[in-house]
């Protein structure tokens, strides 16, 4: 506890010095694509050519820690396993076999303390291990590593998932009430590309909802964790690799998922699984100011009114929200457009709330890169 106290996004702030320990240097704040999707050397989609049984996508995660484990790279995996009550809730757990890493495949949308099975590792004798974790966990990893010499004697490799909107499990069964039909039934949930809740059931069948059409109270910024309201590495940047899905595009029953390569040990992790991967380049147009224009001023307001009451009625039904759905799926940005429009959608939200509801740490927690984006759209500091 002290030790994540000690390395604490709240505390540290976030990239900066980590980025320059990592990659030798910041992102630059003359390119706007590095500015927003942090260092890299190669990004693409994927999926897997032979899908991993019940994977919430093909599987390329999973794939790449059993390959990991199967070829000695590492000693075992820091990940987490479902709760044996709470399909959506995590156990951390220190996988030392192919089976314990393959029942870590799938997404547990709850805040969730990965970094817990360090000291096991250490315990163990562990030499080489894999971390799969959110942007917090390895922001806290990487700063543990400077701390403690337990660590610097590990070989460390790092998978990252793109991560927003964590809920803290308090929250979670009353959230997912209020957007599922069968909330019972549901085993992933996603915000997609299409502008809508994706929700797989137990029974294979997915149930979409407009984001247009979700009752008003989910958008009240004071149900979300602190820490993800005032996250800025939404795509994980200090990572060996992240592997999430915005930029690739939504083809029905195919899973293709985006991968951004940034260090020499993701490239390792990468080659373990290459052959086993259908590859596609990225797609899309990286032009998305209108959107996001659009929406600056709402989120500005939204963040600044503390003392909002949220209705539990949507503001609009779903067939009107569907519709609305669609058209974006035809004018609104695609691929690396979308991902684009993600993350600069949170990255205006979070800071505007770091600036109205926590201003004292304004200063540590904001990134260089957060004031020249504001600018680009002409938003006030």
């Amino acid at each position: 506890m002290q030790e994540s106290l000690q390395s604490c996004v709240f505390k540290n702030g976030w990239l900066g010095n980590l980025e320059r320990q990592l990659f030798g240097r910041e992102r630059s704040l003359d390119d706007p694509v590095e500015m927003r999707f942090g260092i890299t050397t190669e990004r693409f989609t994927a999926r897997m050519k032979q899908r991993l049984p019940d994977a919430q996508w093909s599987g390329i995660i999973t794939a790449m820690a059993l390959r990991a484990f199967e070829r000695k790279l590492v000693d075992g995996v820091v990940t987490l396993h479902r709760h044996t009550e709470q399909h959506f809730f995590s156990v951390p757990v220190l996988a030392c076999s192919s089976e314990e890493i393959y029942e870590s495949r799938g997404n547990k949308p709850v805040l969730s303390p990965v970094l817990r099975s360090l000291q096991t590792a250490y315990r163990q004798g562990l030499k080489k291990i894999l971390v799969i974790g959110a942007a917090c966990h390895l922001h806290m990893l990487r700063d543990f590593r400077e701390r403690f010499p337990y660590l610097q004697e590990m070989e460390i490799f790092t998978i990252g998932i793109p991560c927003v909107d964590n809920m803290d499990r308090s929250r979670w069964t009353w959230v997912l009430e209020r957007i599922s039909a069968s909330p019972s039934t549901a085993r992933h949930m996603e915000f997609m590309q299409d502008f809508r809740i994706h929700i797989r059931h137990n029974d294979g069948s997915t149930e979409k909802i407009p984001y247009f059409s979700l009752p008003q109270e989910l958008s009240d910024p004071a149900i979300f964790p602190k820490a993800c309201m005032s996250c800025f590495d939404y795509l994980n940047s200090l990572s060996d690799i992240t592997i999430g899905y915005l930029a690739a595009e939504l083809t029905p029953q195919l899973d293709r998922q985006w991968v951004l390569v940034r260090t020499e040990k993701g490239r390792e992790l990468l080659d373990l699984v290459n052959d086993e991967l259908d590859r596609f380049p990225e797609w899309g147009e990286w032009k998305c100011d209108g959107f996001i224009r659009q929406t600056a001023g709402g989120i500005i307001e939204q963040m600044k009114d503390t003392g909002k009451t949220y209705a539990a009625e949507p503001l609009i039904p779903q067939w009107i929200g569907h519709l609305l759905s669609t058209a974006m799926g035809f004018i609104g940005p695609k691929g690396i457009g979308f991902a684009h429009y993600s993350a600069d959608y949170h990255m205006i939200r979070h800071y505007y709330y770091v600036k109205y509801r926590l201003p004292d740490h304004l200063e540590r927690l904001v990134p260089a890169h957060v004031p020249v984006i504001l600018e680009e759209y002409g938003l006030p500091l």
